[in-house]
């Protein structure tokens, strides 16, 4: 078997990608069908080709997108299907299927910022759930701080295990993409958290299920460990109950939000990269130039930005 694995790993790894789109990427319906009737079409280019659903290499991609052309299919749907291949093999690297991707023919994407939270929705978000007195909200309460608190991804907040908290040295050990693990700060509310969770609602949680839960920390309501919908469900639950904009609620804007937040208070970038488990200085950079933007399209069109635009006194 090679990286590829056979049919049963092929599907699972398909799968896997669109439950990432869904979930971390906030993608419709229709983007996540559009993905799996695309990457369908790859699958069979490929058992027709005798070689495996991945890795994916220009070579390869550049004879399908000929067959495809035979095909008679659009330019646009060709298009389509090359920037639907770019996307799972750069979720297989941030899975750890593969280790490493080259550049993969794709079309050019317009440039859209990442959305992300002010502080004053984190914070709604956050005491959303401390009105309710129950093993669920305060699981909700604990897993939104820890997301937020230490950038976790949904795949990283869901793979914690008790035993990756270090209460002594005060830090979690977080296993990121490509199976790297990196350290994080276990301090504050956060600590207090986790905490009241693991008195108050985890036992609550494990006692529902008859199944052995291991050493993850976070439990869905019947005693299993979570999955990323369960923590897009929480997500869209707690966000829309604080008055949050949907577009903004999805595990990765936690993410996005403690990156951009920290940036502004004037976190080193270094800092913020090993904190964030960035591989590379220019993908942490990302968070500077959104900055920039997002003041320069406030400074553009706000009324009292920069004092111009005074609002007369009634």
């Amino acid at each position: 078997m090679t990286d590829g694995g056979g049919r049963d790993e092929a599907g699972s790894a398909i799968r896997d990608f669109l439950e990432y789109m869904r979930c971390e990427r906030d993608a419709s319906q229709n983007t996540v069908k559009a993905y799996e009737n695309d990457l369908e079409s790859w699958r069979r280019f490929c058992a027709a080709a005798g070689r495996d659903l991945y890795p994916i290499d220009g070579a390869s991609v550049s004879r399908y997108m000929l067959r495809l052309e035979s095909e008679g299919l659009s330019s646009g749907t060709r298009n389509r299907r090359a920037a639907a291949l770019a996307s799972f093999m750069k979720f297989l690297v941030y899975d750890g299927r593969v280790a490493s991707s080259e550049t993969l023919p794709s079309p050019k994407r317009r440039k859209i910022l990442p959305q992300v939270m002010t502080e004053g929705e984190i914070e709604r978000l956050i005491e959303g759930c401390e009105n309710e007195d129950n093993a669920v909200a305060v699981r909700d309460r604990t897993m939104i701080e820890m997301a937020y608190g230490c950038g976790m991804r949904a795949s990283e907040l869901i793979s914690v295990k008790m035993s990756d908290i270090d209460e002594t040295g005060g830090v979690i050990y977080v296993k990121g993409k490509g199976r790297k693990e990196r350290i994080v700060p276990y301090v504050g509310s956060l600590k207090d958290s986790v905490k009241k969770y693991l008195v108050c609602a985890r036992p609550k949680l494990r006692g529902h299920s008859a199944a052995d839960s291991g050493d993850f920390l976070f439990l869905s309501k019947n005693g299993r460990r979570m999955s990323r919908q369960d923590i897009w469900n929480i997500i869209q639950k707690r966000g829309t109950k604080a008055g949050i904009s949907r577009t903004r609620l999805h595990p990765h804007v936690l993410r996005h939000s403690f990156a951009t937040h920290l940036q502004r208070r004037g976190m080193d970038l270094r800092t913020l990269q090993e904190l964030l488990g960035h591989s590379s200085i220019a993908t942490t950079e990302k968070y500077a130039h959104i900055d920039t933007e997002l003041r320069n399209i406030y400074d553009n069109f706000h009324p009292r930005a920069n004092g111009a635009g005074q609002l007369s006194e009634s």
